[in-house]
């Protein structure tokens, strides 16, 4: 037994130990508490401000501004051609009712009253003009030219390039149609909640001279709509009639925010071009699955047998069903292995492969951890393990040759897309590409996946570069590439009412 004296000093000395305990834990509260609301704070966004104000700049490796620019330029001086245009069209934003081939009304925006908007076909070479106007889309509306390399103040980014549409009043857009292939367009302003309630359509630009009058040429836009899955303007099958022998073309636009697949039965097919661009040397395929990123675009050809041929979007009812009499409706076929562009086709020669010189060299990798996004806790979306606005802008001097290293390092699949470019494929997960070319303006990357792709910078502006699950995009994964010299007199935010995503 311990003498009492001692039992006291014992019993002090535990009392002052929990008493320090409690003052260290106490301390730590306090100063974790004082980090969260210093984080919390300084996540705040104030009600306007420019993409420029708070992105970190990243040169890639290089000086920026080495020799080629002088002075600065404005994206609103970056704008389409002057001249009579040889295409006008209007386009007219608004909502009310929209019917489906099925009866069911659905109360949505639209272009035009149409679901998709009307389907826009021009030439190459064709100077485009067109007039949005907004009815009545209260938190106003831009249209951006998915795909199509375009002058940057024509990009329809509200609050990058120019200021959202308010009802009531216009806009126009100019460019020369560079390009042929497959595209689409789409609001930018909130866009994963109006191009989510029918603000989209297709565009198509074709070569030059007239393709054969026995070809075939098919639009396929994919959507759900309030819940329901549409194959263009339908919710259930929608049925062609077609020639045997025909020659056909189905463009596939994936216009959802989540991945789509495709099965073709009845006959051997080729994917023949990828998001607007025509593939080299492309193969008979059977069987196979078409993962289609979101906002991504196949072209699939084949020569039109005796008998009928389906095209299902795998998990729903709908589809295309083409037949001589337009009447047949065969059974979806079984979904097959996936097509893989990366070994695809028959390499040829392109303007820069990965042994080329670069000028510069990014990483773009997509995180996720716990933090603030505007003042709003929970898991947020990372670029280089920065949560927006505070993520790399890259920044590029016109002509540079340019590589970025993208790495999925979350659980989700992210359609990367870069406005105003094209990027080279590369290689996937250290694996060169061995097939055609593979030009990409909307790349899907999968869970765990890394990419190398390229571009030349010869399109100056401030381009967003941000992951096509519009939803991902709205919740902050999104950045931009900047041509050094190029500023924005456009501020997005409540008061400026522009809001990109």
């Amino acid at each position: 037994m311990e003498p009492a004296g001692e039992q006291t000093t014992h019993h002090g000395m535990k009392r002052a130990l929990v008493v320090g305990l409690a003052v260290a834990g106490g301390a730590l509260l306090v100063a974790a508490l004082a980090w969260l609301g210093h984080a919390w704070y300084e996540s705040r966004l104030p009600e306007t401000y420019s993409v420029m104000d708070y992105a970190i700049p990243d040169d890639g490796g290089a000086p920026m501004g080495a020799g080629h620019v002088h002075g600065t330029t404005s994206v609103v001086d970056l704008r389409g051609p002057e001249g009579t245009p040889q295409r006008q069209f209007t386009l007219t934003a608004q909502l009310g009712p929209v019917r489906l081939t099925s009866g069911r009304i659905v109360e949505t925006l639209s272009f035009n009253g149409r679901v998709p908007g009307p389907e826009l076909r021009v030439s190459r070479g064709d100077l485009v003009e067109v007039t949005l106007r907004n009815r009545n889309v209260e938190g106003g509306v831009t249209i951006h030219w998915h795909g199509v390399d375009l002058p940057n103040a024509e990009d329809g980014v509200a609050g990058v390039t120019q200021d959202a549409v308010p009802p009531g009043e216009s806009h126009v857009y100019r460019f020369r149609a560079g390009q042929v292939g497959t595209f689409w367009y789409h609001a930018h302003q909130a866009s994963a909640s109006e191009v989510r309630r029918g603000l989209f359509g297709a565009l198509v630009i074709e070569p030059a001279s007239a393709a054969a009058p026995e070809s075939t040429d098919i639009v396929v836009v994919v959507h759900t709509l309030d819940g329901t899955p549409l194959v263009n303007a339908t919710d259930g099958v929608e049925r062609r009639a077609v020639a045997p022998g025909s020659l056909v073309r189905l463009r596939l636009i994936n216009t959802d925010s989540a991945p789509q697949r495709f099965a073709v039965g009845g006959t051997p097919f080729r994917v023949v071009a990828i998001d607007g661009t025509d593939l080299v040397g492309p193969t008979p395929l059977s069987g196979r699955t078409l993962v289609l990123a979101a906002g991504g675009r196949y072209d699939v050809a084949f020569a039109m047998p005796p008998t009928p041929v389906k095209l299902a979007v795998e998990d729903t009812l709908v589809g295309l069903a083409l037949s001589s009499d337009g009447k047949a409706d065969p059974p979806s076929p079984s979904p097959g292995p996936e097509f893989d562009p990366a070994a695809y086709g028959r390499p040829a020669p392109t303007p820069f492969n990965a042994a080329s010189h670069f000028d510069r060299d990014f990483t773009l990798d997509v995180g996720r951890r716990p933090g603030f996004l505007d003042g709003r806790p929970g898991r947020q979306w990372t670029i280089n393990g920065g949560i927006y606005p505070r993520v790399p802008m890259f920044m590029v001097d016109r002509g540079d040759l340019v590589r970025i290293t993208i790495h999925n390092t979350t659980g989700a699949v992210h359609p990367m897309h870069l406005h105003g470019h094209h990027m080279l494929v590369l290689s996937r997960d250290d694996v060169p590409t061995s097939g055609s070319p593979w030009w990409s303006d909307t790349l899907n990357v999968e869970p765990g996946e890394r990419y190398e792709v390229a571009f030349r910078a010869n399109n100056p502006g401030i381009w967003m570069d941000h992951c096509h699950n519009l939803f991902h995009a709205a919740a902050g994964l999104t950045m931009h590439v900047a041509y050094v010299g190029v500023t924005t007199p456009f501020e997005t935010g409540g008061a400026a009412h522009n809001h990109p995503e």
